[in-house]
């Protein structure tokens, strides 16, 4: 495959977001409201796309999901660091990007992006140039040996038919990504995550990132299955919103997406349904020796090997 059917990758991603929101609507019984919205043509951006959000809901208290289909005349800074010779090149981008923050402080949040970007260089008879990206990554607030495990065997499951050498590869780049650096803290237990990818060919590395999307709901619905219903206080409560704060922190200062549809002039209110609907900040908040919170920075904010391989 020379080059990539744009009308299919879309087709894929309005499904791929239909899926999970009807699978989560289902686990909170709540229904999603839909968004519709149209960009119109102006000199930084032009598209479309549909934002799915459910606020206030029974096990989740906010979960978005969004689906964009954009066009700009120039890349911008945040898509070309890697890649200088398309500095300035016009680009097509869709996507499907999530966050689930559930109300339970025992169920993790979770995000997970799937994407392809298209550009043509500057100059005559240039080909278009494409690749994809995506990945999912959890971030606990109270850790469990059992979730982190399952979640990351999921991972590893959906990119074994790409090699054997894609989950330890992925997983670390997924380390390195969600890692803040002015705190020198990961923000969770990782996943995995790749961009710029096309090495497989166009039509191998879209089937990679297919297989990806397609596991979320399989690693992250057992996981909230067996911690909904688990109980909690003020305590958890005040922790998990001091957890979020850190969540809103590597969003704003570090995410390359919220850059990247910041800077190419996006639909601000779909870019920032990421955030959570209450965060908290504390000054040099101490944490109790041998508490659960303690352990969660210890043993579970830190970069390790979840499973073998």
């Amino acid at each position: 495959m020379s080059s990539i059917d744009l009308s299919t990758v879309r087709s894929f991603l309005l499904g791929l977001q239909a899926r999970i929101t009807t699978a989560i609507a289902e686990v909170d019984g709540n229904a999603f409201e839909t968004d519709h919205w149209q960009k119109e043509p102006a000199e930084t951006l032009q598209g479309s796309g549909v934002t799915k959000i459910l606020e206030q809901g029974r096990v989740f208290e906010r979960a978005g999901c969004g689906f964009s289909h954009v066009r700009g005349p120039r890349l911008p800074p945040s898509a070309t660091q890697h890649r200088p010779e398309l500095a300035g090149a016009p680009f097509e981008a869709m996507g499907v990007s999530l966050v689930f923050h559930p109300r339970n402080p025992y169920v993790p949040t979770v995000h997970m992006n799937v994407r392809m970007l298209a550009a043509t260089p500057a100059g005559e008879n240039s080909d278009q140039v494409c690749w994809f990206g995506g990945g999912m990554d959890l971030t606990p607030f109270y850790g469990f040996d059992e979730d982190a495990v399952h979640f990351h065997q999921v991972c590893k499951e959906s990119l074994l038919p790409f090699g054997a050498d894609k989950y330890p590869r992925f997983k670390q780049w997924c380390d390195e990504y969600f890692y803040l650096k002015h705190r020198q803290e990961q923000r969770g237990i990782g996943g995995v995550f790749f961009d710029d990818f096309q090495e497989l060919g166009l039509a191998q590395s879209f089937a990679m990132m297919q297989s990806v999307g397609d596991a979320f709901l399989q690693a992250y619905l057992p996981i909230v299955e067996r911690r909904r219903h688990m109980l909690f206080g003020e305590r958890e409560r005040d922790f998990q919103l001091y957890r979020r704060g850190r969540y809103v922190e590597f969003n704003l200062v570090w995410d390359r997406g919220t850059h990247f549809g910041l800077q190419s002039g996006g639909r601000t209110e779909s870019i920032l349904m990421s955030m959570p609907p209450l965060a908290g900040w504390s000054y040099q908040r101490p944490n109790e020796a041998g508490s659960p919170e303690e352990r969660l920075y210890k043993e579970f904010l830190v970069r390790r090997d979840w499973i073998e391989g």
